[in-house]
């Protein structure tokens, strides 16, 4: 049992490397299997593809970043509306925060999703969160149009490149190595930025 395991963790160590140093569309099944140091039959033991391969190692992280993302939305979602505007950047800011933590705890894994998932499912993350913060600006939108803010109005090409531009400046805390306390500080400023310009824009 434990050789298995050895064998197991040598495997998912040198498809790490391998798929950081390439990303996963270039990465060599076989340079990973002689890395290990083990055959090409034992590898399908416990692998079908490359691509179950890279979803081993990232998925776990991928699920529960997006869970707990989804999750603050909700949260946010079931606030009243008057809370909803007074407290607007809370929840979201507590997400932030623990989102700061988890992907620096997980650097190799977060790398992988952000610099060398194309050709995978995941290489459409930031999309997907992007995607997901549209939907709910459109909710916050109506909420304040309810309480009698101003109709929102903007250019949906605009509204898609600002949101980008917010998931963007995050995650390049990742693919640039900045130090974790200096990105603990620029997630409070980028913060601070995004929510004084949503709200300049929104009218509230």
């Amino acid at each position: 049992m434990k050789e298995e395991k050895t064998t197991l963790d040598n495997i998912l160590n040198a498809a790490k490397k391998e798929f950081l140093a390439k990303g996963f569309k270039t990465s060599s099944l076989r340079n990973i299997v002689k890395t290990a140091n083990v055959t090409t039959g034992a590898f399908y033991g416990y692998f079908k593809s490359k691509e179950e391969l890279f979803d081993m190692l990232v998925k776990e992280q991928y699920k529960l970043l997006m869970k707990k993302y989804k999750q603050a939305q909700s949260d946010f979602s079931k606030l009243t509306p008057e809370q909803q505007k007074n407290g607007v950047g809370e929840i979201s800011g507590e997400c932030m925060t623990w989102m700061t933590e988890y992907v620096y705890e997980n650097k190799d894994t977060f790398k992988l999703l952000l610099c060398c998932s194309e050709g995978t499912k995941y290489e459409n993350m930031i999309h997907e969160m992007v995607e997901i913060e549209i939907e709910a600006t459109h909710a916050f939108a109506k909420i304040l149009k309810d309480l009698g803010s101003d109709e929102y109005k903007i250019d949906l090409q605009l509204e898609h490149m600002l949101v980008s531009g917010m998931f963007a400046a995050f995650f390049e805390l990742i693919i640039h190595d900045v130090p974790y306390e200096n990105a603990k500080q620029y997630v409070q400023d980028l913060r601070m930025f995004y929510t004084a310009g949503w709200q300049k824009i929104m009218g509230f």
